[in-house]
């Protein structure tokens, strides 16, 4: 209850504030090299840069596992016509060509910077050197093992079944952790969860007494005595986002107790009457008539940061698209039920990156939400955790309703909404997969709620308003054939 209270204080205070972030130069050219890299602490800094960068690649979070598949197979968008380049992923076609190749690239990519993550780890040691000395070792071999935990999860959470007592067992991928050629053996789910949990409690350990984010929140600017290696740590995946990160873990699991107490525990710590940590975006941010911040990125606990970020609006989003290529609420027109099935609130903020957009020959409702902002609030960045997962978590996970209620109501209040008072746990969780879907879209956790929960009934893409059931089968892609030949 107290943390809920200063919650509710530090969202107040934050209407008060406002914050702007610049950012480093990132060179996208950093690959592993190790006869040049691991010869001082640069060079590790340099291969875990090279990790975060090639991260935010287009077969990964740079679209596939964002904005662009893993969105559409959580049933976002309207797609009635069979030419939609999306259609096959929106009706679960797994086995067509362009589905496996989409999701052969992010298991590719994916294990690539596995193997990446676990050379940094090797060349990290057991303990901080002269090359590699404290606060350094602590935070680059614990973003590296958090790193490592997190690219596993995402591919279990999409190639292994639902986490089930009777599915546990059942192998699903491999979890590789060191270096080598050998090929690593497919584990059952239960066995992945007990090496990503590790990882994380091991990185954690790592950056509690090392990481800055929790003496000197984000450090969204430049350091103005020397190097910016520990700033701008929304940019990288820092203590308190690999909390998160385990909070997500252990949901998956449906281990709500210690879910729970990971939320809580971040909840309490960055909201202080010292810090506020990730500030709630505030009115005068969200509405902004020129540079409206549609990520709401003060929240965000970790991001990728692309200067290319503007191509997943142009690719996938544009009013410039035809309809066989953009990804739409309506048919190519102004036609807003979709969205107003979505929102229960016209006051959302979150209601507003649905803006009419225009060209020559169409005016339609658009996703404006990635759309390029110049000198916008977060305008490179790519949210993967936060904080309002945090929030909804411990909604979903508190055992007295009255309790959970109040922390999906801290967010609900957050967004400029009115608050909800379900009167049993059904219809909490109900509401909380509906602030789900409000507050993620665009970052690919939708589908994953649906398959955690098993939903049966799931929204439909081929009306604009409306369900569809569910075959519990679809939940789980098929393993690669690149990674399933190799072991025949």
């Amino acid at each position: 209850m107290k943390t809920i209270h200063n919650i509710y204080i530090c969202l107040v205070l934050s209407l008060l504030t406002h914050s702007c972030s610049k950012w480093i130069d990132v060179k996208p050219t950093d690959r592993l090299d190790e006869d040049q890299l691991f010869i001082n602490r640069e060079g590790y800094l340099k291969a875990l840069n090279g990790v975060y960068v090639e991260m935010a690649n287009t077969a990964l979070y740079g679209r596939a596992m964002t904005t662009g598949a893993i969105d559409v197979l959580g049933q976002y968008y309207f797609m009635s016509s069979s030419t939609h380049n999306y259609h096959r992923y929106a009706t679960f076609a797994y086995t067509e060509s362009d589905v496996k190749t989409t999701f052969d690239n992010a298991w590719r990519k994916a294990y690539e910077l596995i193997a990446n993550c676990n050379v940094i780890l090797e060349k990290c040691g057991d303990e901080p050197s002269d090359v590699l000395p404290q606060p350094y070792y602590g935070i680059i071999k614990g973003e590296t093992l958090a790193l490592r935990a997190m690219l596993h999860l995402d591919m279990l959470r999409l190639f292994g079944p639902i986490y089930t007592e009777e599915n546990k067992a059942t192998l699903a991928i491999p979890y590789v952790n060191k270096t080598g050629y050998d090929i690593a053996p497919l584990l059952g789910s239960e066995e992945i969860m007990a090496h990503v949990v590790a990882d994380l409690e091991a990185a954690i350990l790592l950056m509690e007494d090392t990481d800055p984010i929790r003496t000197d929140g984000v450090r969204n600017g430049n350091n103005p005595s020397g190097s910016n290696d520990l700033y701008y740590r929304q940019y990288r995946l820092n203590y308190y986002a690999t909390k998160a990160l385990l909070a997500r873990a252990y949901l998956w699991q449906n281990n709500k107790a210690d879910a729970l107490t990971q939320a809580a525990e971040v909840l309490e710590e960055v909201f202080t009457d010292d810090q506020i940590v990730f500030p709630f975006v505030t009115f005068a941010q969200a509405t902004h008539p020129t540079t409206p911040d549609r990520l709401f990125s003060s929240e965000v606990m970790f991001a990728l940061y692309d200067i290319n970020r503007d191509r997943m609006y142009d690719r996938l989003f544009s009013v410039n698209l035809t309809s066989a290529n953009k990804l739409s609420f309506s048919a190519g027109d102004e036609d807003e039920r979709r969205v107003d099935d979505l929102y229960d609130d016209g006051n959302d903020y979150r209601r507003r990156i649905w803006q009419t957009a225009s060209n020559a020959t169409v005016s339609a409702t658009t996703n404006m939400k990635y759309a390029d902002i110049a000198d916008g609030p977060g305008r490179y960045m790519i949210p993967l955790i936060r904080i309002s997962e945090l929030l909804l978590i411990a909604a979903e996970c508190h055992p007295d309703l009255t309790i959970a209620t109040e922390y999906l109501n801290v967010l609900r209040t957050a967004r400029n909404t009115v608050d909800l008072a379900p009167v049993t746990e059904a219809a909490l969780k109900l509401e909380i997969g509906r602030e789900y879907r409000r507050e993620m879209i665009g970052e690919g956790q939708q589908f994953f709620f649906y398959k955690r929960n098993a939903y049966q009934s799931i929204p439909n893409h081929a009306t604009i308003t409306g369900v569809k059931t569910m075959v519990l089968n679809n939940y789980t892609v098929p393993l690669p054939d690149s990674e399933t030949s190799q072991r025949n």
